[in-house]
């Protein structure tokens, strides 16, 4: 696994040896920075279910101002570190070993683009949007990730479907939420 474009392009990341984490393929990842390329530049990024913060650190990389990473994994939050700090991006950076929906019910809003790839078949996307809606700023992105089978709904509160591609068995559902003059 490794960066792909920006400061830290080709930059090698670690990953934990576990089935419980999925890291995002770089075919997925190519995608879906190509799709939101315009909206990363000083952007404040959320990276939930961050399992080794390789989505957060991409935004970085492509010149992000800052991200928060979450994941409820001590190992996981172990393995953002060293790879934030691999990176150079600790200035930037924010790593909270917690659960992700108990972060989102006491979050801060502000949020430019918030990546969602959480463990499949759990239901936490569908559980996460709601409480995700009000700490976004508009024009804001979240990025679903998930198995393909799950079909999200084209709208939740203020979110507006966007975009929705298919890679293999994953998929991912972008969604926006309208500025005031879209």
């Amino acid at each position: 696994m490794r960066v792909i474009t920006g400061i830290c392009r080709g930059k090698k990341l670690k990953t934990l040896e576990t089935m419980d984490t999925r890291p995002t393929a770089d075919k997925v990842k190519e995608a879906v920075f190509s799709a939101i390329q315009f909206d990363v530049p000083a952007a404040n990024v959320l990276d939930l279910f961050a399992g080794s913060g390789q989505l957060g650190i991409e935004a970085l990389s492509r010149g992000a101002a800052h991200c928060v990473f979450v994941d409820k994994n001590p190992a996981a939050a172990a393995i953002i570190k060293e790879n934030i700090r691999s990176c150079n991006f600790n200035g930037a950076s924010r790593v909270l070993n917690m659960d992700s929906l108990e972060y989102l019910k006491a979050a801060k809003s502000g949020i430019d683009i918030a990546f969602l790839d959480p463990p499949y078949g759990c239901g936490l996307i569908e559980k996460a949007l709601p409480l995700l809606d009000c700490k976004l700023n508009e024009g804001a992105l979240a990025v679903c990730e998930h198995e393909k089978e799950l079909v999200l709904p084209e709208s939740c509160g203020r979110f507006e479907l966007h975009k929705r591609y298919k890679y293999g068995k994953i998929a991912v559902t972008i969604y926006k939420i309208p500025s005031k003059e879209e």
